[in-house]
């Protein structure tokens, strides 16, 4: 059987020192059971950086895992991951023109990263591998692979959403972006309206066109796009909620407020996330609502994110400013209608906070899916669960049609959203939860895996109006590849010596 191959910007299996499955995420717990099916590898940046590139990989097994990290220059960083990915595709892809940064050297550094990448990883892959790249920091990496000769099945897969035809014009050498994907065998997005807005790009911008088997055709290449919505383990979470930690962390909170029905928000420090939206939507509740402000305690978890982005900076002095607003009007001597807190929190933990809820703010004015919403329901207590508040623009929306969805830039509705969910009768909480969780249970994270992996694995039916392809080069032995890889960099230490 050929052997898996992940590639994504870090490495995160699950890893007992660090708290093993509790600390990881459900993606990250399905990625690691197809690599140990699979015998494959998960390759990536290590989070670290060094003076100087070498090239040099870091392999260890973990959990049955192998694991291949590589370590990134200064400056790599600072223009691979903070620049273009960070300060240019994040907030375009989220329809944030306005703090979209264009940089050539972040461009630049962007190509070497990914180049880097595929240089590392080309002496890992054999003939019968295929290769599973993971999200926008490595949208290049099949090019580069294709130009060192590898002929392998390659899928893509974005985490976030695909953006506007409209949107995707305004980045410099948008087209050689989107010609790099035409690399990939397979790409999959998060719903059908990304794979829309991506298709209206190659049909508007490049005059590419589907074949009668639905394959799309631009740049003299053809590829296989889909939607695959991406889900949790939902066993796995409603397992964890009857742990030991999640056990004790319900108590806990649900000591903490007594009298008081919790309203959770989770979400990274993010623009993106409508933390801001949310909050004056939460103070409207307070202010329409005065019989319930003794009544209803808000809970927010916002870890913090690329704090060195200005852009982030920004944010997270605004929201200290408007909790302290709303806290300092609102409270009283006993109680504050806010719990604002900037650190991560282990998924067995966030599984008793879930339970202790009776209402959840999953409210991004743009999500590639949004995953808090499908843990969410997977932790609620079916004899009494709470109730999902979810943005119509997360990707969760198309699934997930029995939550209470808002438009998050009003607070009007997310104050009446809030009224509502709190007053909910038992029977139409139970009613909306069961379809809910009927719906994260089919469409997991295990589903999406295996519909991805199946997919790419699939060998192309021959199109009857498409001209037979080039034949590409083979793949080169790996020692070839090893020994070219060697030449390289003592070529380039001999320069920079």
């Amino acid at each position: 059987m050929s052997r898996l191959i992940v590639v994504s910007n870090r490495v995160n299996p699950p890893n007992p020192a660090e708290g093993g499955e509790g600390s990881v995420g459900g993606l990250a717990m399905a990625l690691a059971a197809a690599l140990r099916e699979y015998s494959g590898i998960w390759f990536g940046w290590s989070g670290k950086t060094i003076p100087e590139f070498t090239g040099q990989l870091n392999m260890q097994r973990i959990e049955g895992v192998t694991v291949a990290t590589v370590d990134l220059e200064e400056t790599d960083y600072q223009e691979y991951y903070n620049g273009y990915a960070n300060k240019t595709l994040w907030p375009l892809f989220h329809y944030r023109v306005d703090l979209t940064a264009y940089d050539r050297s972040f461009g630049e550094g962007y190509d070497r990263v990914n180049k880097r990448f595929a240089e590392t990883l080309l002496p890992l892959i054999e003939p019968d591998d295929i290769v599973w790249v993971h999200d926008y920091h490595l949208i290049p990496l099949a090019r580069e692979l294709r130009r060192m000769g590898v002929t392998n099945r390659i899928g893509f897969f974005l985490h976030i959403p695909w953006p506007a035809h409209q949107l995707v014009v305004t980045l410099p050498r948008h087209r050689a972006l989107v010609e790099a994907l035409f690399d990939y065998d397979l790409i999959g997005f998060q719903t059908e309206e990304s794979l829309q807005a991506f298709e209206g790009y190659v049909f508007s911008e490049v005059q590419g066109r589907k074949t009668e088997r639905g394959e799309l055709e631009a740049f003299g290449r053809g590829l296989k796009a889909q939607a695959f919505p991406i889900g949790v383990d939902a066993k796995d979470f409603a397992q964890i909620v009857q742990g030991e930690t999640a056990r004790k962390v319900y108590d806990r909170m649900m000591a903490h407020s007594v009298f008081r029905k919790m309203v959770v928000g989770v979400d990274r420090l993010d623009y993106s996330k409508g933390l801001e939206e949310r909050l004056i939507g939460f103070e409207r509740f307070l202010h329409d609502h005065p019989d319930l402000r003794r009544e209803v305690m808000l809970l927010q978890i916002a870890p913090l994110s690329r704090d060195e982005v200005e852009a982030y900076q920004d944010l997270r002095t605004r929201l200290d400013g408007l909790i302290g607003r709303i806290n300092g009007a609102y409270a009283e001597m006993d109680s504050t209608p806010i719990r604002y807190v900037n650190r991560s929190y282990r998924r067995d933990e966030l599984a008793g906070v879930y339970r202790a809820s009776k209402a959840a703010l999953v409210t991004p004015l743009r999500d590639g899916m949004n995953l808090v919403a499908k843990e969410y329901v997977a932790a609620q207590a079916p004899e009494d669960p709470g109730v999902l508040i979810l943005s119509r623009f997360a990707g969760a929306a198309r699934q997930m049609k029995e939550a209470l969805i808002v438009n998050p830039n009003s607070p009007e509705e997310i104050s009446d959203a809030l009224e509502r969910a709190l007053s909910m009768d038992l029977a139409e909480r139970k009613r909306r939860w069961e379809a809910l969780f009927d719906n994260v249970n089919r469409e997991d994270v295990t589903a999406w895996r295996d519909d991805f992996v199946a997919a790419l694995r699939a060998d192309p039916e021959p199109d009857a109006d498409k001209p037979e392809p080039q034949e590409k080069t083979p793949v080169r032995s790996l020692d070839v590849a090893a020994k070219a890889l060697r030449e390289r960099a003592a070529e380039a230490r001999a320069m920079r010596g």
